[in-house]
């Protein structure tokens, strides 16, 4: 049975008519073109190639075997263009989601890096609440969904990213912006934007009040991270958000503040327990992981 580099350099002396020529295509000696055709054609039991005014001619006996070698070959070739068009993740659709807190900055970073290490694969991103998380994955809609949060479900498996903690933020004219820390005590004197304790994420929020013996009293209620920051940029109150949700050097019109009390959230990727992972949502979970790991390390606001 001949071997692919057997197969590689009979096709390159088919090419080039000559071992000199065969082995610059290669870009190896052309002794050791001779050898590996010398030995192809003991394999095969037959002389593959005659010479002629100075060139290597297929031989009429060998000539079904050289065309299927030239087919062969044109097969491997196909292979490899499907292999790098894989690497560039090109007629790839990646679909895949994350909760409103992380997708606010941290997401987009990622997305960034994993479009340049893909830079043909099509993405789908979409913003989900936590609780919708279940249906999105078991009813295979994406591959992943970054969260804050993790549910207990048994379809599911949830792959550890970051540990953060909760962080106060304020308009930058607030009477606490001058502050360098906050308890939860002090907080709680001033109107509170947030969402719900009904709601997964607001019951992590609620906990760093409740917890502390403070009333978890909301003035205004918001569904997603980005609307509270946009209400506390208003000045109309203050609220107690994940340090991912502000995951950037500078935000502005807002100043964050670390609490006094010891907090913690942990993030995670959760995907659906029936299905392989992809190597793009392995990616994505590495440098997703990477990315918050980075903003913990890193603390702009402390």
């Amino acid at each position: 049975m001949l071997t692919l580099r057997q197969i590689e350099v009979i096709r390159a002396i088919m090419v080039a008519g000559t071992v000199n020529g065969a082995a610059q295509l290669l870009n190896v000696s052309a002794p050791g073109v001779s050898r590996v055709m010398k030995h192809a054609e003991n394999v095969l039991g037959m002389r593959l190639f005659s010479r002629r005014h100075g060139r290597f001619i297929p031989t009429s006996e060998a000539k079904g075997i050289v065309d299927q070698v030239n087919d062969i070959y044109r097969k491997v070739e196909n292979l490899q263009f499907s292999i790098d068009s894989l690497k560039r993740g090109a007629a790839s659709v990646f679909s895949f989601a994350s909760v409103p807190s992380i997708a606010q900055f941290v997401m987009p970073r990622a997305v960034q890096r994993l479009s340049r290490k893909y830079p043909d694969l099509v993405m789908n991103i979409d913003i989900l609440k936590i609780e919708e998380a279940i249906d999105y994955l078991l009813f295979r809609r994406g591959e992943l969904v970054a969260m804050s949060y993790r549910l207990d479900h048994p379809g599911m498996v949830f792959h550890p990213l970051a540990k953060g903690e909760l962080v106060a933020i304020v308009a930058e004219d607030h009477p606490l912006a001058a502050r360098s820390e906050v308890s939860v005590a002090e907080l709680a004197r001033f109107p509170l934007i947030g969402i719900d304790a009904g709601d997964p994420y607001g019951n992590i929020i609620a906990r760093a009040f409740t917890g502390n013996g403070q009333p978890f009293e909301l003035s205004i209620k918001a569904r997603f991270a980005y609307t509270v920051l946009s209400l506390v940029r208003q000045n109309l109150g203050i609220a107690v958000i994940d340090e991912f949700s502000v995951a950037a050097p500078t935000v502005q019109g807002i100043v964050r503040l670390p609490i006094v009390e010891p907090t913690e959230i942990q993030a995670y990727a959760a995907v659906n327990a029936d299905v392989p992972e992809s190597l793009f949502a392995d990616d994505t979970i590495r440098i997703l992981r990477e990315e918050m790991q980075a903003s913990v390390d890193n603390r702009a606001w402390r």
